[in-house]
């Protein structure tokens, strides 16, 4: 498998299709960085040489964050909404959905499983002799 900053990515799969494996790279990117590096991206990933991996991964270290950093970056703005106190850091903080979602149904994904509560038995009523 060849490795790109890390993470291998699939032999069989055209490169076009298997950049994607790297957290940050989506399909358009993928086609950006293979034009700037004057690859057909309809190669397998097997088939690139060792100069034309090295040329993908100076362009993306270069120009995208990505994997590790890219991870960290987003956090740090997460925590910064939330120690902000904004409205999104707090919906954050309590996990419900940030972005205008309904929550009186569906959102269960963010809330989690439905607390179930359990029906109070009702005893039967003594009678008077």
């Amino acid at each position: 498998m060849p490795r790109i900053l890390g993470v291998d990515i699939p032999r069989e799969k055209r490169i076009d299709a298997s950049l994607p494996y790297l957290y940050g790279i989506g399909r358009f990117t993928a086609k950006q960085v293979l034009a700037d590096a004057k690859i057909d991206p309809s190669r397998r990933a097997k088939d690139l040489s060792d100069e034309e991996i090295a040329k993908i991964t100076g362009i993306i270290q270069n120009n995208y964050l990505i994997e590790g950093d890219l991870r960290r970056d987003m956090n740090q703005n997460i925590r910064r909404h939330m120690d902000m106190g904004s409205y999104r850091g707090v919906r954050h903080r309590k996990g419900l959905p940030v972005r205008g979602q309904r929550t009186k149904t569906n959102a269960r994904t963010r809330k989690g499983k439905k607390p179930i509560i359990q029906a109070k038995s009702s005893a039967a009523p003594a009678g008077k002799k």
